[in-house]
């Protein structure tokens, strides 16, 4: 174990040693370059003076002694009033055979040095020629590191994190809402575990699987569970990992993680993100090089190795359709496990799975919690449990209700209270009227979902007030009545101020995109179009992404589709104002309440319903307490 946790340190103490030879020599040669310098320039503080003045103070007797060096004369001038000892200074040698002569009568004290050629041709030598071996030794090592494929410093190794077992600490147990995806994976932890069980029958390991779904949904914790439970080698890494500015990098980090996974088979390899090198080759502009290089060699060496040997690869992505085609044929991964967002049995594990370490009180009801957030991913409901227990420490409890988990779904969905921010009274009304139109006209019709809170305390994502609607089971499929209602109940805020106040605001901007994003899919996607009929219009992409839509009809159909929305919405708008219009003493009584009160129940805003229409509600069970992903505004 020890050595494999030394193995997986290799790359990193490789590249860090790498890097730190490469620092000390570059400060070595400038040192030894320095020194040279300072060598070859050595002179001491003795001053420089022409030969005819070092004469001219012989003759005047102002000379003390005199030293005749190998490439100067040093001379020492005598001390004068005040001075503790005679000037130095320094002349040329030349040749000139009367100086001793001259000193001799002066009475100069000289003497003539004699040279060690030796040691100083050595010292030059050394620091002429030692520079220039270290930088050939530096370049030389760097070479040797190239051609075992490792690059610069490494920088053609894999980076992988490679995990031995259960290292990274998470199980299938620590994964909920995703029992297909799991089955699939378990059926490949097991056959790595038992490979004659399958081989017995002619069975053989898939050689990869790809894990697709929206962002948030588990599949990087789904391959972290693999590696828990697989209790073989797993090496971990991202697809922009393999991607550098040099071309030919990738490809050399992709042949060099290979060849570490079959050198330990049975092994997984979990490359996260594989959109990044795995797009398709449309040889288009934009095209890179250094990613169609990695891209080729992924593909190779996903051919090159055996499944009998033991070696899986797995890889995550949400954006499927951009991948190349010979990544997703059969031979290479064999497998598209789909992670989708958990259903309602899904999200009631998840929420167990992330609460289990969570201090609960018994008001707590996970399943009216599960059921209200419908589209939420395991992420999101991970948030909205930290959230609950950050709550329950601000207001001192010690284990978290109802009421916190309420009021995190709530900072999740449109952000915490702005208890700063003061509506003028003008506003607060006009705010509560709109809410109350939304209200109103669900609680009319039929087909639409019972409202569950009303407020109009302004929300740090931006909105001024919302309506919470429950839904009273979760669904798949919605029916031409539920989205018709939609689109009525979008619009009824708009509706109730120009009802009340003659004239509208910018508050409905929300409403209306979402209400001509609903009348648009039903027209160009659902067929629920009479003028249009059954054809498709329009087509999604990024469907694990932003699910935009694109359209794949002609500029003409475009501007026909333009106004057959444009009908849809205003049918939709005058339905909303007839509602409204007919219950306006419902709608004012309402309103008041709520400006008064701020926030209200569902409860409490059925009671006012009732009573002011006149209704005698028959006997209804207790309304659960929970709360929309999708409120109306």
């Amino acid at each position: 174990m020890d050595n494999q946790n030394r193995n997986n340190q290799g790359p990193d103490r490789n590249n860090k040693q790498g890097f730190s030879f490469v620092i000390i020599v570059t400060i070595l040669t400038a040192m030894m370059i320095f020194a040279l310098y300072q060598f070859q320039g050595m002179g001491g503080s003795e001053e420089e003076i022409s030969y005819d003045e070092f004469l001219k103070m012989v003759e005047d007797r102002k000379v003390d002694t005199v030293e005749v060096k190998s490439d100067r004369i040093v001379i020492t001038a005598k001390k004068e009033k005040g001075e503790r000892a005679g000037r130095e200074y320094y002349t040329g040698v030349i040749r000139d055979d009367t100086l001793s002569n001259k000193l001799y009568k002066a009475g100069v004290e000289y003497k003539q040095e004699i040279p060690d050629t030796t040691s100083m041709m050595i010292a030059q030598t050394i620091f002429s020629f030692l520079p220039i071996l270290l930088l050939i030794g530096m370049l030389v090592w760097m070479t040797k590191k190239m051609s075992k494929g490792g690059g610069i410093m490494g920088v053609g190794k894999s980076n992988a994190k490679m995990y031995v077992e259960k290292q990274t600490g998470v199980t299938f147990k620590d994964v909920a809402g995703q029992d297909e995806a799991k089955e699939s994976l378990q059926e490949v932890v097991d056959f790595l575990h038992n490979p004659g069980k399958y081989t017995s029958v002619g069975a053989k390991l898939p050689k990869g699987a790809l894990l697709v779904g929206p962002p948030g949904t588990g599949k990087t914790l789904l391959a972290k569970a693999v590696a828990g439970e697989a209790k073989v080698p797993f090496f971990s890494l991202s697809g922009s990992a393999f991607v550098e500015m040099y071309v030919g990098v990738g490809a050399s980090r992709v042949r060099d993680l290979f060849k570490q996974a079959q050198q330990m088979a049975p092994c997984i390899i979990f490359i996260d993100e594989i959109d990044a090198i795995g797009k398709s080759r449309d040889n288009q502009l934009g095209s890179n090089d250094e990613r169609e290089q990695t891209l080729n060699q992924l593909l190779a060496e996903m051919d090159g190795f055996e499944s009998n040997k033991g070696l899986v690869l797995l890889a995550a992505t949400n954006r499927p359709e951009i991948l190349d085609p010979a990544l997703l044929r059969p031979g290479r991964f064999d497998r598209r496990i789909i992670v989708e967002k958990p259903d309602l049995k899904g999200r009631v594990d998840v929420l167990k799975v992330h609460s289990k370490d969570v201090k609960m009180d018994e008001t707590v009801d996970l399943d009216a919690i599960a059921l209200a957030t419908s589209g939420a991913v395991g992420s999101d409901l991970a948030n909205m449990i930290n959230e609950a227990a950050i709550n329950a420490v601000k207001n001192g409890r010690h284990a978290v209700c109802q009421s916190d988990l309420f009021e995190a779904v709530e900072v999740v969905l449109v952000g915490k209270e702005k208890k700063d921010r003061i509506m003028s009274q003008e506003e607060r009304r006009i705010v509560s009227y709109h809410e109350v139109g939304h209200a109103l006209v669900s609680a009319l019709q039929k087909d639409a979902e019972p409202v569950q809170k009303i407020t109009i305390v302004p929300r740090t994502m931006g909105a001024l007030g919302y309506v919470m609607q429950t839904p009273e089971e979760e669904k798949f499929l919605n029916t031409k009545k539920e989205l018709e209602a939609m689109l009525v109940g979008a619009l009824a805020g708009r509706a109730a101020e120009e009802i009340v106040f003659d004239t509208v605001t910018t508050g409905a901007s929300n409403d209306i995109e979402k209400a001509t994003k609903i009348a648009r899919a039903m027209i160009t996607q659902y067929g629920m179009s009479e003028k249009f009929g059954l054809i498709g219009l329009e087509s999604i992409q990024n469907k694990y992404l932003d699910g935009r839509p694109v359209s794949s009809c002609g500029q003409a159909t475009a501007s026909e589709i333009d106004k057959e929305v444009m009908k849809m919405l205003k049918e939709s708008y005058e339905e909303a104002k007839r509602l409204l219009g007919e219950h306006r003493k419902s709608l004012d009584k309402i309103a008041d309440f709520l400006i008064e009160k701020e926030t209200i129940t569902g409860k409490e805003f059925m009671e006012i319903f009732h009573e002011v229409e006149g209704i005698n509600p028959k006997e209804e069970k207790k309304p659960e307490e929970r709360i929309s992903m999708s409120p109306v505004k």
